[in-house]
């Protein structure tokens, strides 16, 4: 075995590695971002394919978790962005839940998914990485490229706005 071929069997262990412990948190987080299941599965494989890809690129390996994480992120905003653009060419857009999913989910978390998405695209990423991923402020601003300030604020705000949103439908 070639040390090239060694370091790629290296490298396609730590993506597998990796790809087996944090994939489904990855997809569910997509998942709550982006109201499709489909679309957060491709989001996911491409973060992971990128990481595969810039391997060589990554000094420390500890790192490569936020990394996908981020990519994630950003993978469902330019996804949502073209889905905006999409639909400013459309009349009628049909809604980003798909229907296995509103029928699985019952009447009260159909309520809380809808309220969710209503929400802006910031505050729906802060409240899945604090609530879904469990992350402290501190690495969901690290992930989000925000202030730890702006993490409080901004989940402030959402679960306010929530609230709101949930106490008019009953």
């Amino acid at each position: 075995m070639t040390a090239k071929t060694a370091e790629q069997a290296s490298a396609d262990r730590f993506v597998s590695g990796l790809y087996e412990a944090h994939a489904l948190e990855l997809v569910r987080l997509a998942l709550l971002l982006l109201g499709d299941q489909h679309s957060a599965e491709d989001v996911v494989q491409d973060a992971f394919l990128g990481l595969h890809k810039g391997l060589d690129r990554l000094r420390d390996q500890d790192k490569a978790l936020p990394y996908l994480r981020a990519c994630v992120v950003n993978g469902c905003r330019t996804l949502q962005r073209n889905r905006r653009r999409a639909a400013n060419h459309a009349a009628d857009c049909p809604p980003a839940w798909s229907a296995e999913a509103a029928a699985i989910a019952s009447e009260d978390r159909r309520a809380v998914l809808a309220a969710v998405a209503s929400l802006p695209g910031r505050a729906r990423e802060v409240l899945a990485f604090r609530y879904f991923l469990d992350l402290p402020d501190g690495e969901i601003a690290a992930a989000l490229g925000i202030s730890r300030s702006t993490v409080s604020s901004t989940a402030s705000r959402a679960l306010a706005a929530l609230a709101r949103k949930l106490e008019e439908q009953q």
